[in-house]
């Protein structure tokens, strides 16, 4: 993932910044570079590849200076060169790193074009420098330059700027990507988490999204979007660097819900070729062989497979299988029609989907590894890899790991269907614009934490719960019923909302809690109507749905709104809020939210 760190004291930055640079390795990243200000001269170096590369150029040519920021980048515009590498430099008069999307940067660049501002880059990110500029060529202070920035631009980011103008400063601000300030005696320093800072400070405060904040030798000044003053505590951290904290919320679980935009745009750049296009890092010739798929997965994983089974057969018009790992191999499966498996595991260790890919091949499948630890022993054993770049995930109940799973599945299936010609270019590039809208999103669905609170504490008193579902949004019902299990202890099932008739109506009864996922799409009405006869019988239903599926809803409900999303897209954004219900209803149990009792976080026994 995108790494940002920063510092501004009284002592040469650059080797400081390299070394915050290389605790942020762990992210992936496919550039880097470093820029600081010395006196009123920017002096930039940057390098594709290895941070060891970025190291050589430094060690040739060194960089002097007391105020600099620094970047590792995974390129999402832009192919991977040192022209796109962060930082970018507008003017010789600003220079920012920046993680996330811009989501407007098009019309944002075509009008400073216009008005003469000559780009250097491909990327989204190069128009906050140029903002930058022109709000100082209005003669506007920091303060007040980030509040017209930050009214301009529209997505999920985190950025640092420092000017020429203002040699005293560092800008920065968050929307729904992480960012960190850390409070040092010689200085002050920000990184996009505490493990880059922990050589430099153990007192650290976390911005909180749509704050800005001007940071300062000697200081930090912390301001709501609209440039309100903000207080934010400074915590202190673990002493060990290698220790993974909490990033300032309660739980380990509640900073992995928070860290999904960056987890689905980092896994989306990993899907992303050097032409600034959709791949699989699979050659055309290797997708075309492709005509069945048996994707191997337990728990979650299972459920990401589920959901990408819609994907895969609507768009690349390709057979999918998906197996219950545990149970694949020993019920000595058919393979006649496949011709590759797919392994899904967070870890990439779970032995029982390590063994199914294991007999998957054994019967003649290729396999494919799809895993958020690339050295795991899944990805080694694996004749491909399709990695996850979701972090670290400490809490066992997987979050970011699902959505970033889901990210790269989509992705999958999309290279998959151009290559087969079931798609045309236009179709693919039209997805991808999609695909990065989607940190935009779901940030602005993590503000669903307050209205969901006093729904999750009155299901907190349920003895059991139902979730339904149609289409792809089946399996993200039973993967909601699979998280309240495991955190609240609540007993829960998920359906498919036509199989109500079928059996499961039996189960309402007065008051039984009934989570409902609806999206914009042509099931729209038939799974409303299934929620209404629901309701009939006195189910109480909480309803997760697209802004734009709720307006004809006439029956009585509790209703979760997340922003209109492609129905094709909604799995992942409807998940945050499933997600969030049962991380609050757990909390309000007293249940340990991190360690789930009889839980693990990688199951490596049968």
């Amino acid at each position: 993932m995108c790494g940002i760190v920063g510092a501004i004291g009284n002592q040469a930055c650059s080797p400081l910044l390299l070394d915050a640079l290389k605790r942020l390795e762990y992210r992936g990243y496919d550039s880097s570079g470093i820029v600081t200000l010395d006196g009123a001269t920017f002096d930039l170096r940057r390098a594709v590849g290895k941070l060891v590369n970025l190291d050589a150029v430094l060690t040739q040519n060194p960089l002097s200076g007391t105020v600099g920021i620094g970047h590792t980048r995974w390129a999402t515009h832009g192919g991977v060169s040192e022209m796109n590498a962060h930082p970018h430099v507008a003017s010789d008069r600003v220079a920012i790193v920046h993680n996330g999307i811009i989501e407007n940067y098009r019309p944002i660049r075509a009008r400073l074009i216009e008005q003469g501002h000559t780009f250097a880059s491909d990327t989204d990110s190069e128009v906050l420098a140029h903002l930058f500029v022109e709000a100082f060529d209005a003669g506007l202070d920091p303060s007040q330059a980030m509040q017209k920035v930050l009214a301009e631009i529209r997505g999920a980011y985190a950025f640092a700027a420092i000017a020429q103008d203002f040699p005293d400063v560092i800008m920065v601000a968050r929307n729904a990507s992480p960012l960190a300030i850390g409070l040092g005696d010689d200085g002050s320093y920000i990184g996009s988490d505490a493990t880059a800072l922990a050589h430099l400070t153990r007192k650290v405060l976390y911005l909180k999204d749509h704050d800005y904040a001007l940071v300062r030798a000697d200081g930090v000044d912390i301001f709501l979007s609209d440039g309100t003053p903000a207080n934010r505590e400074t915590v202190i951290v673990a002493a060990s660097p290698g220790m993974i904290d909490k990033g300032g919320y309660r739980h380990f679980m509640e900073k992995e819900i928070h860290e999904q935009p960056d987890a689905i745009l980092n896994s989306l750049a990993g899907m992303t070729g050097d032409d600034g296009r959709i791949s699989a890092k699979m050659s055309r010739e290797q997708l075309q062989a492709i005509d069945g798929i048996v994707m191997l997965a337990a728990g979650t994983s299972h459920y990401a497979s589920q959901v990408a089974r819609y994907w895969i057969e609507g768009l690349a018009k390709t057979p999918v299988s998906c197996e219950i790992a545990s149970e694949y191999h020993y019920r000595n499966p058919v393979t006649t029609g496949f011709t590759t498996a797919i392994a899904i595991s967070q870890s990439g260790e779970s032995l029982d989907t390590l063994k199914a890919m294991r007999h998957a091949g054994l019967c003649g499948l290729s396999t494919i590894g799809l895993v958020n630890v690339e050295g795991s022993t899944i990805a080694r054993e694996a004749d491909a890899v399709l990695p996850t770049h979701a972090g670290p995930e400490i809490g066992v109940a997987s979050t970011k790991a699902f959505t970033a799973q889901l990210t790269v599945l989509i992705s999958f299936a999309v290279a998959l269907a151009e290559a087969k010609g079931h798609i045309d270019a236009a179709r693919a590039d039209t997805i991808h614009d999609q695909l990065q809208a989607l940190p935009g999103l779901v940030g602005k669905t993590l503000n669903l934490f307050d209205h969901i609170r006093p729904i999750a504490h009155q299901l907190k008193n349920a003895r059991s719960t139902i979730y339904l579902g149609r289409g792809h949004l089946f399996p993200v019902a039973m993967e909601g019923a699979l998280k309240l299990k495991e955190l609240s202890y609540i007993h829960a099932e998920g359906f498919a909302s036509g199989e109500m008739k079928h059996g499961p109506i039996a189960l309402i009864e007065d008051d039984l809690p009934v989570v409902a996922l609806l999206a914009a799409d042509e099931l729209m009405e038939k799974a409303a109507s299934n929620l209404k006869e629901a309701s009939a019988r006195g189910g109480r239903i909480i309803l997760i749905a697209d802004e734009r599926a709720v307006r004809d809803i006439d029956f009585e409900a509790d209703i979760i709104t997340v922003p209109a999303v492609d129905p094709l897209l909604a799995p992942i954004v409807l998940t945050i809020p499933v997600q969030i219900l049962a991380y609050l209803t757990a909390l309000d149990k007293g249940t340990d939210v991190d360690q789930p009792r009889n839980l693990a976080k990688s199951v490596t026994v049968e």
